[in-house]
């Protein structure tokens, strides 16, 4: 799958990019826990999509890499598609 394909509520998804920048990280406390979160723009030939990276995925990845994605979901923010990992997906540096 292609990022430009991707739409919001998108899920079971499988893609591959390149990590282009990751924002500065940010605590939040959600549900009594302190989550750690940021979002990174990933790209490949078809387009670009933000990418929420959480907790210890911020510190698998830096700007540069390549990832692959798997069992992925697509939602919306601010009008903004995003990709996220999510509980039960997988996130790999290639």
């Amino acid at each position: 799958m292609n990022i430009s394909e991707l739409k919001s509520g998108s899920s079971k998804v499988e893609i591959e990019g390149e990590i282009v920048s990751i924002d500065e990280t940010r605590e939040i406390n959600k549900y009594g826990r302190k989550l750690r979160v940021a979002n990174a723009t990933i790209k490949d030939d078809s387009g670009s999509i933000t990418l929420t990276l959480w907790n210890e995925d911020i510190d698998k990845v830096k700007a540069g890499d390549k990832i692959k994605i798997e069992n992925g979901y697509v939602n919306e923010f601010q009008n903004k598609l995003q990709l996220t990992r999510g509980k039960f997906g997988t996130l790999t540096v290639l």
